[in-house]
Formats: C-alpha cells, sequence, structure tokens
C-alpha cells in the first residue's frame, strides 16, 4: 500500500515539472503538493481527472495567502464562535519529541470576497494547520495554509496532509542516502530542480523493480555496472497500462 501511495505522489511530482497532462491518467486520488504546485492549471487538471486536491498555500501567492491568514487569526480569537469550522487534533510521541498538531478547516463560503476564488477549479475549503514540537531543548511552533476541493473535514484532510509529509520526509532521507542529495553541489540555474526530478525518477524506478532484491544503493550500483539491470529498472517505471496505474490510485 506504501508504494502504491508514494507512486500517486510521484506522478504529481512528475506532471508539475513536466508534463501537466500526465493527471489524465490519476482517477480518484487525493493529489497532496507543495507550494511551488499551487497553480490553477493544476488545480483544473486534477479536478478534470476527477481527482482532489490539497494544495499548499504560501507567499506565492500573497494576496489569498495573506487573506486566509487573516481570516484565521481573528476567527481564532473569537474561538470560531458562529463559525461553521471542522476540528482535528492528533498527539503524537515518537523519535524523542511530541508532537500536538491541530487542523482548522473552513468551507470557502465562511470567508467573504476571497481573492480570485472565481478562477481556482473546485476550491471548496481552506485549512490551517497548526504545530507544535516539543524538543529535549526547545519547542518550536509553526502554521500552515492549505487550500483544497474536499468538503470541511480536519479528520480526513489532517490526515492526508500527515501523509504527505510522512512520505516527503522519507523520500529525503532515501534521496540523501541513496544519492548524496544533502552534499550535492549542483546549484546554477535549472539544474538543482532538474536533477531533484531526475534523482526521484531513478528512486521510483529503483523502488518498482523487484527481481534484485537489495537494497535502493545496491540497486542503484548494480544498475551502474550492468546495463542489461538498467533496461530492467527503466522497463519497471513504466505502466502496463492505464487501468494498471488508475488502479494504485483507487
Amino acid at each position: 500500500m506504501r508504494k502504491k501511495k508514494f507512486f500517486c505522489w510521484f506522478l504529481s511530482f512528475v506532471a508539475i515539472n513536466s508534463n501537466l497532462d500526465a493527471f489524465a491518467l490519476i482517477s480518484g486520488c487525493i493529489i497532496t503538493i507543495d507550494a511551488m504546485g499551487t497553480q490553477k492549471s493544476i488545480a483544473e487538471k486534477i479536478i478534470a481527472a476527477s481527482s482532489n486536491y490539497i494544495l499548499s498555500l504560501k507567499d506565492n501567492h500573497p494576496t489569498l495567502h495573506q487573506q486566509v491568514k487573516n481570516w484565521f487569526e481573528k476567527a481564532k480569537e473569537l474561538d470560531f464562535k458562529g463559525i461553521d469550522v471542522s476540528i482535528n487534533q492528533r498527539l503524537e510521541k515518537g523519535h524523542h519529541r511530541i508532537e500536538n498538531r491541530l487542523v482548522y478547516t473552513v468551507p470557502v463560503s465562511q470567508l467573504p470576497g476571497l481573492h480570485e476564488l472565481d478562477l481556482w477549479p473546485g476550491l471548496t475549503t481552506v485549512v490551517m494547520v497548526v504545530r507544535s514540537i516539543q524538543h529535549w531543548n526547545k519547542t518550536t511552533h509553526e502554521v500552515q495554509f492549505y487550500i483544497t476541493s474536499l468538503l470541511s473535514d480536519a479528520n480526513k484532510i489532517g490526515s492526508a496532509i500527515r501523509e504527505h509529509w510522512g512520505i516527503e520526509n522519507s523520500v529525503h532521507w532515501t534521496l540523501d542516502v541513496t544519492f548524496g542529495e544533502d552534499e550535492s553541489r549542483i546549484r546554477s540555474l535549472h539544474s538543482p530542480q532538474n536533477f531533484a526530478l531526475l534523482r526521484r525518477i531513478a528512486l521510483n524506478a529503483l523502488e518498482r523493480e523487484t527481481s534484485f532484491r537489495r537494497s535502493l544503493r545496491q540497486k542503484s550500483r548494480r544498475a551502474a555496472m550492468n546495463d542489461q539491470y538498467m533496461v530492467s529498472v527503466l522497463a519497471a517505471a513504466l505502466p502496463n497500462s492505464t487501468r494498471e496505474l488508475e488502479s494504485t490510485c483507487q
């Protein structure tokens, strides 16, 4: 199941960076994307594919971001009285830290006059996530905002966002261990983005190749030294059919 969820996430990453038409192959998914993918054209493609989106809202859309931020701050001061809000709280312990996470979801109908609201296909709900992480020596606080086509359900939306973070963290760790991404000195022009995409393509291909049961690093080295195995890895990255791809997202 985890590999299927990762593959759906990976397809969304490829679509953002190369070909938006790849979304036409995805049906019935909840697509979670970082701020780089918070674009009206991407939202339109996801909705057209009968999927839903959760898009991170940051300063790349300054007017909308500021409106949502100001509204939530005022609503929170009033304890959300008279507001149709869904709230979910989770407390998680592990890795020598305690994380308290509060998710607030509100229908966009509660926020009058949102900037360019009609230009965001399917936009139904705005989200605020408040995270408080207690380490052994300090406590950090973080507030994030999202827009989504899902109905206001803090439990469902919060779970999808949490899963996205889990995939992000695990993929980043794997990319660093397997490909040494953190030590990369590639800095100029579009090279960092291009090589990040290539690493993720390679990671996805290695994950899907199952004939050689070794670590990803060992599989990567074997592919570098064995052309036949390299072809097997590349072939494993290709879906056999559109139906198979769609079934992974159901």
